[in-house]
């Protein structure tokens, strides 16, 4: 007599496999899908770029034509005031602290920061040169961060600095994102950056990029 073993196991209790319930996307699908987070995420990285753009490029028309936010009414570039102779000439704590008031007012100085501010906003806001935005744009932060001096609790005077955290401050954050910004050719979206990128002299010199 012979065993007829069964093509099929008998029904028992089986936990549910969600895995299995999922629905398989189809190739048309999964490649919409994926288009869309790459639009996504071009769109959120070209609005932080752009942003970052309207930082600079504000501190720039401000200073220069004294819209009474930062700087005074009256008191702006177009009218023989110093970008740099408040900021610089103010500074009260740090290892550079004489070294920056001895530059404070200085044309060179001035000059040197609102080529960089305006430079570095235009190149955002374009979505051109980024590297060298991300560049000239972190010198700068690094400047103001040790103009500023987190780590100390106390000013020169002795008078407590108000510093709510002895490195991180929004100098430091602002460089991580021109950085950032730069290693994703964040210009390539909403920007000139692929343009920019044909041109000879960039093709060439993959540092203008």
């Amino acid at each position: 007599m012979s065993v007829h073993q069964p093509t099929h196991r008998g029904s028992g209790f089986h936990l549910p496999s969600f895995r299995g319930n999922r629905a398989v996307p189809a190739p048309g699908e999964a490649v919409s899908a994926e288009a869309g987070a790459f639009t996504a995420r071009a769109g959120v990285l070209a609005s932080a770029r752009v942003l970052m753009g309207f930082v600079f490029l504000w501190a720039f028309l401000d200073k220069t034509f004294g819209f009474g936010y930062a700087t005074a009414s009256g008191k702006g570039w177009i009218d023989g005031g110093s970008p740099t102779e408040g900021f610089l000439g103010n500074v009260a704590v740090g290892p550079m602290e004489s070294t920056f008031h001895a530059w404070a007012g200085d044309a060179w100085a001035d000059w040197l920061f609102m080529l960089g501010l305006l430079g570095v906003g235009l190149a955002l806001t374009a979505g051109v040169a980024l590297r060298l935005a991300a560049l000239a744009g972190t010198v700068m932060m690094a400047l103001m961060w040790v103009a500023e001096w987190p780590p100390a609790k106390h000013l020169s005077d002795g008078s407590a600095s108000m510093s709510t955290n002895p490195f991180v401050d929004y100098h430091l954050i602002y460089a991580v994102v021109l950085i950032a910004l730069a290693a994703v050719s964040a210009g390539d979206a909403l920007g000139l950056g692929r343009l920019w990128a044909r041109l000879p002299i960039v093709r060439d010199h993959r540092w203008l990029r």
